[in-house]
C-alpha cells in the first residue's frame, strides 16, 4: 500500500509538471521560448537606427526616414524591459526567488564578448581621436554620461543605458517583489518631471542623456511584462490607432516651453503606452511578415549590427550611401556567430541548472538592446 500511494503522488506531480509545461508552451507570456514577431520588431528598430546615422552623416538625404531614429532606439528600450522583466519573473515563479548571480552572470556572457571585442578593433584604429577617459568610460557602461566622447562611441550611450537598468533593475525586483508595480509606475512618472527640471534648469551635462530621463521607455516595457497575462486582446483597428501614434508623435514640433510640457506629459505617454500596446499585439497576433525568415534573423543579428554599424553608417570619410550598411551586416554576421554564438554556449555551460530547477523544453530567450 505504501508504494502504491507513493505511485500515485508520483503521477500526480509529473502531471501537474505536465501540464504547467503545456500552458507555458501555448502561452506566450508565461513561456520562456523566444517570442514570436519579436526578432522582426528588432529588425525594423535596428534598420530605422542605421537609416537615421546615414542622414545624420548625410550619406544619404531621406530625411522623412532619418527623424525616426530615436523611435528605434525607444522600440529597443521598451522591449528589453519587457523581455527582461518577463525572465525575472517566470524564474520567480518557478523557483520562488531571482538568483542575480545567474542573472548578471548571463547578461556578461551576453553583452560584453561582442562589445569588448568591438572595442578592441576601433580603439588602436581611433585612438589619436580619444583618451583613457573615453576607453573607460566605454568598458564601464558610463559612456551616456561622457559629453566628449568621440564619434565612434557615440552609440554607446543607449548600450551604457541598458547596462545601468539590467543592474539595478533585477536587484530591485528581487528585494522589493511585492512592489514591483509600484516601482514602475514611479518610474514612468518621474521622468517627465525630471527631464522638465533638466529643460528648466538648462541642464547640458551627461545627466541629459542618464538612466532618468529614459526611464519610463524601459518602464513602460516592465510595466507590460507585469501585467500582460491579464490584458485582453488588442483589436487590430486599436493597434493601427496605436501605430499611428508611433508615427505621427515623433514629428510633433516641441519648439516651445508649452508645447514642450505638452509633449512631456501627454504626448510621450500616450506614445509610450501605445508602443506596450503594440508590442502585446504583435505577440497575440504574430504576424508573417515579422517573421519572415530574413526579417527574424536581421533582428537576431540587431546587437551585434548595432556595435558594428558606427563605423560606416556614422563615419563622415566614407561614401557609399545605403552600400555602407553592406560591410556593417558583415561585420555583425562574424560577431553573431564567431562571437556572440560561441559565448552562448559557453554561458549555457557556466549556468546550467538541474533538471529539478527548471522547466522542461524551454529556451530564454535574450535581448540586448541596441539604440
Amino acid at each position: 500500500m505504501p508504494n502504491s500511494q507513493s505511485d500515485i503522488r508520483r503521477r500526480f506531480y509529473y502531471e501537474i509538471r505536465s501540464h504547467e509545461v503545456s500552458v507555458r508552451d501555448r502561452n506566450p507570456f508565461m513561456s520562456e521560448r523566444r517570442i514570436p514577431s519579436l526578432d522582426g520588431l528588432r529588425a525594423i528598430s535596428i534598420t530605422l537606427v542605421i537609416l537615421s546615422h546615414l542622414v545624420k552623416w548625410k550619406h544619404v538625404s531621406a530625411v522623412v526616414l532619418g527623424s525616426y531614429g530615436s523611435l528605434g532606439v525607444f522600440i529597443f528600450f521598451v522591449l528589453s524591459g519587457y523581455l527582461i522583466t518577463n525572465l525575472l519573473l517566470r524564474e520567480r515563479e518557478r523557483t520562488s526567488t531571482i538568483r542575480l548571480k545567474d542573472f548578471y552572470l548571463r547578461r556578461a556572457f551576453r553583452i560584453f564578448p561582442a562589445a569588448f571585442v568591438f572595442l578592441a578593433v576601433v580603439v588602436p584604429i581611433y585612438w589619436k581621436q580619444m583618451t583613457w577617459f573615453h576607453v573607460a568610460a566605454a568598458v564601464f557602461y558610463v559612456a551616456n554620461l561622457d559629453t566628449t566622447r568621440p564619434w565612434i562611441f557615440g552609440h554607446l550611450w543607449s548600450l551604457s543605458i541598458e547596462e545601468q537598468f539590467y543592474l539595478l533593475w533585477p536587484f530591485a525586483i528581487k528585494r522589493w517583489y511585492r512592489y514591483r508595480l509600484a516601482i514602475v509606475l514611479c518610474a514612468f512618472v518621474v521622468t517627465p518631471v525630471f527631464r522638465t527640471a533638466l529643460y528648466a534648469f538648462h541642464v547640458h551635462t551627461g545627466l541629459a542623456v542618464s538612466l532618468p530621463v529614459f526611464s519610463s521607455q524601459l518602464a513602460i516595457g516592465c510595466l507590460l511584462a507585469i501585467l500582460a497575462p491579464r490584458l485582453p486582446k488588442i483589436p487590430g483597428w486599436l493597434s493601427l490607432g496605436m501605430l499611428a501614434a508611433l508615427i505621427l508623435i515623433p514629428w510633433f514640433p516641441a519648439i516651445t516651453p508649452t508645447r514642450t510640457l505638452f509633449l512631456l506629459f501627454v504626448l510621450e505617454p500616450i506614445l509610450h503606452v501605445s508602443a506596450a500596446g503594440l508590442v502585446l499585439h504583435l505577440i497575440q497576433v504574430p504576424y508573417r511578415a515579422l517573421n519572415w525568415v530574413p526579417m527574424a534573423w536581421l533582428g537576431k543579428i540587431s546587437y551585434s549590427l548595432y556595435l558594428w554599424q558606427e563605423l560606416f553608417c556614422s563615419n563622415a570619410s566614407l561614401h557609399g550611401g545605403y552600400f555602407l550598411a553592406l560591410p556593417a551586416i558583415l561585420c555583425a554576421c562574424l560577431s553573431y556567430y564567431l562571437i556572440e554564438q560561441p559565448m552562448l554556449r559557453l554561458r549555457d555551460r557556466f549556468t546550467k541548472r538541474p533538471a529539478s530547477q527548471s522547466a522542461p523544453h524551454v529556451m530564454p530567450q535574450d535581448l540586448t538592446a541596441a539604440s
